[in-house]
């Protein structure tokens, strides 16, 4: 249970800077250097317990890598989903339920491979930086993928939104940011993402891939 409610905790907290920067920000807001920021340090706060996923497509990636157990998959995306939801119902609140644009797209095809390719990046990264074998215990890992996220949010946000996350995805069309009807080609590409990271990390690490045991949750970031 301990490790859902780090999942929870870290991805309301990511949702939360997302909707709090995005929505009416102010000027000199720069929405991706927050939000790379605290997901970095949620990472690092939450990694020794859960692994710091935070984002249903890295868990994804991580179990299809062998390094996140079977049973934690529904309680880690529930504990994502269920925080980010919480942050977005929270963040409309305090800002006085204000009168959200939701992005329009006019073809799912250009949103859905920036957010393949954002979610394949990132979940990539997870899997170098945190499971592979070279990399074991190294204190950098939290500030990669904090850092892929910022490059990733200033390249492909003006395509998609760039929630790269099917829990943040979730959070931003419970604010209003995207519509009901479309949030499936952030649920769809980052998935596949997360998934193709998967598979081309196995592909590239076979040395890795051939290790592929459950671990413990402080090696399974």
């Amino acid at each position: 249970m301990n490790k859902y409610i780090c999942e929870f905790i870290g991805t309301f907290f990511l949702v939360l800077t997302v909707g709090s920067t995005v929505i009416d920000g102010g000027e000199g807001v720069i929405p991706p250097l927050a939000i790379g920021s605290v997901l970095m340090v949620m990472i690092f706060a939450t990694g020794h317990v859960s692994g710091g996923h935070l984002n249903p497509a890295v868990t994804l990636a991580v179990w299809m890598r062998g390094k996140c157990d079977t049973r934690d998959v529904p309680g880690y995306m529930i504990g994502q989903i269920a925080g980010g939801v919480a942050a977005a119902y929270l963040v409309l609140f305090m800002k006085g339920q204000p009168t959200v644009t939701p992005l329009q797209f006019a073809s799912p095809v250009v949103p859905m491979i920036a957010e393949f390719l954002g979610a394949f990046a990132i979940a990539f990264v997870v899997l170098n930086v945190a499971t592979a074998k070279a990399n074991h215990n190294n204190s950098f890992y939290g500030l990669a993928i904090g850092f892929t996220v910022v490059a990733l949010a200033f390249a492909l946000g003006g395509y998609s939104g760039g929630a790269f996350n099917p829990a943040v995805a979730l959070g931003i069309t419970a604010m209003g940011l995207v519509t009901v009807s479309s949030v499936w080609i952030h649920l769809v590409g980052s998935l596949a993402g997360g998934a193709v990271a998967a598979i081309l990390f196995k592909l590239l690490s076979p040395e890795d891939a051939r290790r592929s045991v459950v671990a413990p949750p402080d090696t399974a970031r």
